[in-house]
């Protein structure tokens, strides 16, 4: 029977839940919801001075919005630490750990003297193999017996297979002289009791990885797969960071980046099935594998995330649409739409969603529906009203009130009319938009005619005709 994958996404609750964390979060929930398997989340909060509840509820937000669900409850490492406490104290019992009794002062001293004569400045603590009956009643960190020679081997999924050389490890601390346990025990001990059987992380953890398999091979658990993923770099090929304009996720909720189109660029970013772009999430839990993932950095690039930004836009049904840009001015702050403008809304999404990127330009697009009459025409608009375009609108409306309200009609209406005034069309069209809309950039004036309606369409044709030069 094949065993089931589960993999985690374990954030530290310092700051936003910047790029970098929410695709290693996207990648492990790929792998793992692709394979019938469990996507966990831990929480590493050990670092109490840092850690904050805003922080922690960034990420969970942050998450939610990508859609990235995990099972279970949510891990607290900080509340662990009884357990991580005991496997050190295991350990101890076992021989694989001891008591270290040397001062800061001793230890330093030792690296100045290991520095002088050119020696490696890894602590090698002279009470490794001590008897325990020679120990003082004193204050004490716990160390793990690190292997003195041969080498470690950690067999990565993306990196190949990593050599680090045993004298290179020292005999790390497990447990603090006050008791508390340290950042690489109890990641170790939490992915064990977790059951996690995949670890996907960034590769900055990469030497992490040979000192938790120490704890490991000393409690004779079996390791879990590893994938240590590139990191993610700027345009100018360095890592990404604020001056890139590297922002939290919630940023780029609020800078109205569809989920699915954020989700789709994140998967890309590292990743590639062949020389697919853009494709559903369907799609990418059925293509994503850790052997898709390159070795090399990827690098951030807006205008890719905006470009499949708006084919996810273009894409998505206009109901579900409809819910996430509810979504969106939550989150932003802007007044809910009323239910009447919510229902005129998704009747306009078929013409507001070819390129609009992000929910701002859509809802740029969507004056035509949010304004209520009479229609303040902007200034590039209200060029478009002069003397003579307003008695040609006069003139028209009259052809369109008595029109079959349809497309078809509607056009062929208009058509006929710029044709008898020997003018062409686009002559019309620019004091059509700043009457529909108040705006010179509208989806097409027959587009907002059949959403408005006979009644309101006449309405403010009538008002922009009427209103004085």
């Amino acid at each position: 029977m094949s065993q089931t994958v589960v993999t985690r996404f374990a954030p530290s609750p310092t700051g936003f839940l910047h790029i970098g964390g929410a695709r290693t979060a996207l990648f492990n929930w790929l792998y793992a919801r692709g394979r019938g398997g469990r996507f966990l989340l831990r929480i590493e909060d050990t670092d109490r001075a840092r850690s904050t509840p805003e922080a922690t509820q960034a990420i969970l937000d942050g998450m939610a919005w990508l859609g990235l669900a995990h099972d279970g409850e949510v891990i607290s490492q900080n509340a662990r630490a009884e357990r991580h406490r005991a496997v050190a104290l295991e350990l101890l019992d076992k021989g694989e750990a001891y008591k270290c009794f040397a001062s800061q002062d001793e230890i330093e001293a030792f690296r100045e003297a290991a520095r002088a004569e050119g020696r490696s400045t890894l602590f090698q603590s002279p009470w490794r193999d001590a008897d325990p009956a020679s120990h003082p009643d004193a204050p004490h960190v716990i160390r793990i017996k690190a292997p003195r020679d041969g080498a470690t081997v950690i067999r990565d999924e993306v990196q190949g297979d990593v050599t680090i050389r045993n004298d290179q490890l020292d005999d790390m601390v497990l447990l603090r002289s006050d008791g508390s346990p340290v950042y690489m025990l109890a990641v170790a001990v939490d992915d064990h009791d977790m059951g996690v059987t995949h670890v996907i992380r960034g590769d900055d953890h990469l030497n992490n990885a040979a000192r938790q398999m120490l704890i490991y091979r000393a409690m004779g658990w079996p390791l879990p797969v590893y994938a240590h993923i590139p990191l993610i770099h700027g345009p100018d090929g360095k890592k990404l960071s604020k001056r890139h304009g590297a922002l939290g996720v919630d940023e780029y909720h609020k800078m109205g980046y569809p989920a699915a189109g954020m989700r789709n660029y994140l998967a890309r970013l590292g990743w590639s099935h062949g020389d697919d772009e853009f494709f559903s999430d369907e799609q990418a839990l059925e293509w994503f594998d850790i052997k898709g993932i390159g070795k090399s950095p990827a690098r951030f690039d807006v205008k890719k995330l905006e470009n499949l930004c708006g084919q996810h836009i273009a894409s998505t049904p206009d109901a579900a649409l409809l819910h996430e840009l509810h979504g969106f001015l939550a989150v932003t702050g802007q007044p809910p739409l009323s239910p009447a403008k919510s229902a005129l809304m998704e009747q306009a999404m078929h013409c507001l969603k070819e390129r609009a990127k992000t929910f701002p330009e859509l809802l740029e697009k969507a004056e035509f529906v949010l304004a209520d009459r009479p229609i303040s025409p902007d200034q590039k608009a209200a060029a478009q009203l002069d003397d003579v375009s307003r008695r040609i609108l006069k003139e028209l409306t009259p052809h369109l009130q008595n029109a079959s309200w349809t497309r078809d009609e509607l056009e062929a209406e208009a058509m006929q009319f710029a044709e008898s005034k020997d003018m062409k069309f686009g002559k019309l069209a620019g004091p059509l938009r700043a009457a529909l809309a108040g705006r010179s950039v509208t989806p097409s004036v027959f587009d907002m005619m059949i959403v408005l309606g006979r009644d309101e369409t006449i309405a403010r044709l009538n008002d922009a005709a009427c209103e004085s030069a």
